[in-house]
């Protein structure tokens, strides 16, 4: 199967060794099975495999006699915004996220335009393997219908969100450098940021949807933006990352925002006008909890994945949620990573504020994180954290999704890989030393037990 990799989301691999036709035919075919009769949206993150991804992917829903809304190149919260309010029995956005060109996938959303749940997409997968074998008769076949309007009505209904005043933020004429990498983003950020009354700096927002860097937006990859932010002398900095799903900033220094400050800064905000629960993942800073209490409010963790966090947002009717990469959930516009509404968010926020990108930095809670991998070799890691949680039994952990202890100083997180014989360690604390020394204290008590 190549690099095929099956998930809660859906399915992702690389064009030509393991995504191929015949696996984008048959998972098809299980998800419009799933769906049962009824229309599907389709999307695209306009990255250059998704039209012939797109032609399979539609001819097989026509052929299993679902009718199909083409809703083009667009973000995937576009998708599960339209999904919802076309009333359609469910949706596919073709897009690999922050993955490189050769790779694409499928992400899978039910009828509610949300990710389908675990328990949805085992459902899904039980009758995989009979799906290809049950299509319609030539009179049955389902009606391909294009749709113009998908991203207008998403846009229009980010702009209609509560607690934002458009005129005020239009009044302010932000000067923002913006970063789409090529992607969807190029099709709705501008369009966006310019209906919001910013100055835009467009940079690698070409519609050829090939990936002038490494799409993921992480420091690393973005030292030419931050440069140009600098250049230009831009109050911010926009990225997002090929299906707009992830919102990054840069400061009007050039230097990053921070993810987990994204989530941070936007709970903040949402909070001050609507007191109620959160949820972000076991990962997530615990910034996030500090913003919280501050306002009285909750906050729950969810196993690491969109989905999860989305299971558990229902399960406590959370209004606001996310995860420290970048994503910001709010029900109240999608159920689901939107950079458009975190946008919108940190521009009303930032305004409120009244200072600058790089002082609203600083006057949310300062943690730091680092991350390590441990190879583990041929050593079982469910053994290994089976060992770590008879070790830390005592103090407060969580084993929903790995380990995760809290201590009064710093949290640490133990996750096996589903792809890799690899633990992900993921330590914070109250200064970049210590986070790093604390997790060279768990990699040496993992490689030595």
């Amino acid at each position: 199967m190549g690099t095929l990799m099956v998930s809660v989301s859906g399915i992702r691999g690389i064009i030509g060794d393991g995504l191929d036709p015949n696996v984008l035919v048959k998972y098809t075919s299980a998800y419009a099975d799933f769906c049962g009769k009824g229309k599907i949206v389709v999307g695209s993150d306009g990255r250059i495999t998704g039209e012939m991804v797109r032609q399979i992917v539609i001819g097989t829903l026509l052929a299993k006699g679902n009718d199909v809304i083409d809703i083009g190149i667009c973000p995937t919260p576009t998708v599960l915004f339209n999904v919802k309010k076309l009333k359609a029995v469910g949706g596919i956005q073709l897009s690999a996220s922050h993955n490189p060109n050769q790779w694409n996938a499928l992400k899978l959303l039910n009828k509610n335009g949300e990710f389908m749940s675990p328990e949805e997409n085992a459902k899904m997968l039980k009758d995989l393997e009979s799906a290809n074998t049950k299509y319609v008769e030539w009179n049955k076949l389902g009606k391909l219908n294009k749709y113009e309007n998908g991203l207008d009505e998403h846009i229009k209904a980010v702009l209609n969100m509560k607690y934002i005043n458009v005129e005020i933020i239009r009044r302010r004429k932000f000067k923002v450098l913006l970063d789409c990498v090529n992607g969807a983003g190029a099709y709705s950020m501008p369009q966006l940021l310019k209906k919001l009354g910013c100055r835009v700096i467009e940079m690698n927002c070409e519609k050829t949807g090939i990936f002038p860097r490494s799409p993921e937006p992480v420091p690393e990859n973005l030292t030419t933006t931050m440069k140009a932010v600098k250049k230009h002398k831009a109050e911010i900095g926009i990225v997002v990352d090929p299906d707009v799903d992830r919102l990054v900033l840069i400061t009007e220094d050039g230097k990053p925002f921070g993810e987990e400050n994204t989530i941070t800064q936007a709970v903040q905000f949402y909070l001050s006008k609507k007191k109620g629960n959160v949820v972000v993942n076991l990962s997530t800073t615990r910034a996030v909890d500090d913003v919280a209490n501050e306002y009285g409010c909750k906050v729950f963790r969810s196993p690491v994945g969109e989905a999860n966090v989305i299971k558990k947002m229902k399960e406590v009717n959370a209004v606001i949620g996310g995860e420290g990469s970048g994503g910001v959930i709010l029900p109240a516009v999608v159920f689901g990573r939107d950079a458009l509404t975190g946008t919108i968010i940190m521009l009303q926020h930032l305004l409120e504020f009244g200072g600058k990108m790089s002082e609203l930095k600083k006057s949310l809670p300062q943690y730091f994180i680092a991350k390590k991998k441990i190879e583990l070799g041929s050593t079982n890691p469910d053994e290994v954290i089976k060992s770590l949680i008879e070790k830390y039994k005592d103090e407060k952990i969580n084993i929903e999704d790995g380990l995760r202890i809290d201590f009064a100083d710093h949290w640490v997180h133990f996750r096996k890989s589903n792809t890799e014989p690899i633990i992900r360690c993921i330590v914070e604390a109250g200064s970049k030393d210590n986070a790093e020394k604390l997790t060279e204290k768990y990699f040496k008590e993992l490689t030595l037990s």
